[in-house]
């Protein structure tokens, strides 16, 4: 019975200390998209120097799109997503500033940074 207890134990520890390796980094994309920060910074002062609000609308958006099934940028799907969506219809904003960070982005990293993640910066 002692030996069983022992077993399940060190199989509990085993599972948690192989999920704590997983962390989120800050510094994620240093080697692969150097300029990111930069970037997304530039882009956010020039969108809140033309509309002081905007910041706090990205962050609705940011809210909207990890509110439902996590923080995956599907709020920023064009056709058939939750940008469409009935609730979010005339009620989120700033999706055009995404847009411009996003070519931004695209254009100094090809296909690196997704979506959910500039969100998440911005």
């Amino acid at each position: 019975m002692a030996v069983l207890t022992l077993m399940r134990c060190l199989l509990a520890i085993s599972v948690l200390s192989c999920a704590a390796h997983a962390q989120l980094s800050p510094t994620f994309y240093a080697s692969s998209c150097p300029n990111l920060q930069s970037i997304v910074r530039a882009a956010m002062t020039q969108a809140v120097s033309n509309e002081r609000r905007i910041g706090a609308s990205l962050l609705r958006l940011f809210f909207h799109d990890c509110f439902v099934q996590g923080c995956d940028g599907s709020i920023l799907l064009d056709a058939g997503g939750e940008k469409s969506a009935g609730p979010n219809l005339n009620s989120v904003r700033g999706f055009d500033v995404i847009d411009t960070i996003k070519t931004n982005v695209e254009a100094a990293c090809p296909g690196v940074v997704s979506c959910a993640d500039i969100l998440a910066l911005a």
